[in-house]
């Protein structure tokens, strides 16, 4: 009997001291400071750095260059044609698609291209700063992390939160 009591007691004492504190767990679910918000965008940046270099490893024949913001790009037909200014309004034609290979957007068949105010439109800052690398008439591969594409929360249509983009693109001409 008294075998029983002692391991109910020892089962209880188990249970019952394992449990948080109720009000410090409920402080710890409702505070998100700046230093939470940089830890997380650090992970973030750091798990998509890691998918995009062994998407590059895959594909062995993308040869990317890195600018200081992180975009990844490879002209992969030159040209001597003008070079973009910020400024410009250029037309180009693109394919947008996830790591994945799901197509998000690409320019209709009817216009077939599309028209972009460098620096002054609403397009992915990622594409204008590849777009301002091209001269016209080249074709280029740019891989955006989720920061310069659309961000924690995508577009809400075809480009999920967080996506990574991977884009095909033809400098037309400069208007």
């Amino acid at each position: 009997m008294n075998n029983r009591i002692v391991f109910f007691v020892l089962i209880n004492l188990f249970l019952f001291s394992c449990r948080p504190d109720k009000k410090e767990n409920e402080k710890s679910n409702h505070y998100w400071g700046n230093e939470h918000s940089v830890d997380f965008n650090r992970e973030v940046n750091e798990r998509e750095q890691l998918e995009i270099s062994a998407f590059i490893k895959h594909h062995h024949y993308l040869k990317m260059d890195t600018t200081d913001s992180g975009l990844r790009y490879m002209i992969y037909k030159k040209s001597e044609g003008a070079k973009v200014k910020s400024g410009n309004e250029v037309s180009v034609r693109l394919k947008i698609e996830r790591l994945d290979g799901t197509v998000c957007y690409q320019t209709d068949t009817i216009s077939g291209f599309e028209l972009i105010k460098i620096g002054k439109s609403e397009v992915e800052s990622g594409i204008q700063e590849g777009i301002k690398l091209m001269r016209v008439g080249e074709e280029a591969k740019f891989i955006l992390p989720s920061y310069l594409g659309h961000g924690l929360l995508g577009d809400r249509y075809t480009i999920p939160p967080q996506a990574i983009l991977y884009i095909d693109v033809k400098l037309l001409e400069i208007k």
